[in-house]
């Protein structure tokens, strides 16, 4: 056998696919607690272990290993604007298209109370943007002076006004700080260009980021790790939607990741409006799109899903699911606090399965529709005009669930509709009549990784796996391999 490895250090477990590069089917996996707070390689020999001996794998028959790492909180990242609309969302937006997590962001200038929120966030990467190409550049070398005179460690990301970027790196390297220069995530007010941005991003994971994690142990193993994970399942969407040479791929999708901190939705799509008398405002959106809801996992977030839902509603949908449920609003309350306190908690009864489906189903819809774009109705003198703002996704013609609650849930069909468009928010643009599959391999990770040195063979095996399921409506296969 030839054998790839694809490791994902998560935060709770590390986990391992066996694939078979040759006959491209996957032939093992394992999964061991994550042990970043002491010595990684530990959770990571056990998950070996466990693999070799169930699946009957030898070490003589490994030829390649790849790696991505959302342990130890992901890649934790502050970004840092101007107009808030503007160069603070395209920082953004690079930020998580490169798989990092968002923990703090501003626009305008900060003051010292605000660097002290940054310090106390921990970030591994502080992106510092502001001003187009030959615009504004005032407020950017103000925070940049704020930045110098701070007790901030982590490198810090330069891609604002051109013009003040040498001044700005003058400035933090005299103060010690580790400062990288890049391309203007928003050089022109209507042209976003966060793709160096990203590769910088990339590159300082993979160069510091895994030491300061302790990720620098499993590297004489697996050598470098090669991205956030969150990095990797945006690049399996990307293969999947469009293919590769030889390979068609299956065309607009959207992918939705539901885990217990947070939720991750992905989108591979033009987004253009579906009526070519549409204005669109705010900035250009890419095909490609990553956002994180970090209000909305179904363990750490619980309480706050049911907060958003309503604890009256939450009931009701729950006497709907299992009319025989007795539970009282007092009750109800208390079991999803539970939930946020033990988060690595697995349903043990038909009770608890439907509270995690009405956490599930609600969460699921709130984060695609922030990803999705609306549609409103505005008055002229020229007369009603509609209004795009964001990405028109109710083309799209692929839906994929993954995470926990769709390979283990028992109504991974019902969760993922909630992803649909809903006739009471007309104006949310959301699909409307997509193909709809689940990840049941729990295996976007690591055909983002294989991706990087096999995309083809990466296509095909996401296409052999994902698990067709029907939303009330005929579901086809995907294309036969």
């Amino acid at each position: 056998m030839d054998i790839v490895l694809l490791i994902d250090f998560g935060s709770t477990h590390t986990k391992i696919l066996a694939v078979d590069i040759v006959r491209e089917e996957i032939v093992g996996r394992a999964q061991a607690v994550t042990t970043v707070e002491t010595d990684i390689t530990m959770g990571l020999n056990k998950a070996l272990e466990l693999l070799f001996s169930r699946h009957g794998i030898r070490e003589s028959d490994v030829i390649g290993k790849y790696a991505s790492s959302s342990a130890a909180g992901g890649l934790r990242m502050a970004a840092i604007g101007l107009v808030p609309a503007l160069t603070l969302e395209a920082a953004r937006r690079a930020a998580l298209g490169a798989g990092a997590k968002v923990v703090w962001s501003s626009g305008f200038e900060l003051d010292p109370e605000m660097i002290k929120e940054v310090e106390a966030a921990s970030c591994d990467i502080v992106l510092l943007s502001g001003g187009t190409d030959g615009g504004d550049k005032k407020v950017i070398l103000h925070n940049a002076r704020l930045l110098a005179g701070s007790n901030i460690n982590a490198p810090i990301l330069v891609a604002g006004n051109r013009v003040a970027a040498n001044e700005i790196k003058t400035m933090l390297d005299a103060a010690g700080k580790h400062a990288v220069v890049t391309n203007n995530v928003l050089p022109e007010l209507a042209q976003v260009n966060i793709e160096p941005a990203q590769e910088h991003i990339r590159e300082i994971f993979i160069k510091e980021i895994t030491k300061a994690k302790g990720l620098d142990r499993a590297q004489e193993y697996i050598g470098d790790i090669v991205m956030p994970t969150p990095k990797a399942t945006l690049q399996a969407a990307t293969l999947l939607a469009d293919g590769t040479e030889g390979e068609q791929g299956i065309g607009s999708l959207l992918v939705v990741e539901v885990g217990g901190a947070t939720i991750n939705i992905h989108s591979v799509a033009d987004g253009h409006p579906a009526d070519a008398q549409t204005l669109v405002r705010g900035l250009p959106e890419k095909r490609v799109k990553r956002t994180v809801e970090g209000d909305l996992g179904i363990r750490y977030n619980a309480p706050s899903i049911l907060e958003f839902v309503g604890i009256k509603t939450c009931l009701s949908r729950l006497r709907v699911m299992a009319p025989e449920i007795r539970l009282d609003e007092e009750e109800l309350e208390s079991l999803v606090h539970g939930l946020s306190i033990n988060v690595g908690h697995v349903p043990a009864s038909d009770l608890e399965d439907c509270i995690d489906r009405v956490l599930a189903e609600s969460a699921v819809a709130f984060a695609v529709g922030r990803h999705a774009g609306t549609l409103r109705q505005e008055f002229s003198l020229a007369g009603d005009i509609k209004v795009q703002t964001g990405k028109d996704l109710t083309s799209t013609t692929n839906i994929i669930g993954t995470g926990g609650i769709f390979k283990y849930g028992k109504w991974p069909e019902k969760i993922l509709s909630s992803a649909l468009y809903d006739s009471s928010q007309p104006w949310s643009l959301r699909p409307i009549a997509a193909q709809a599959y689940t990840d049941s391999e729990y295996m976007l990770y690591a055909i983002g990784l294989l991706a990087e040195h096999y995309p083809a063979k990466a296509l095909r095996i996401a296409k052999k796996y994902l698990k067709p399921v029907g939303l009330g409506r005929h579901q086809s296969a995907l294309p036969s391999v």
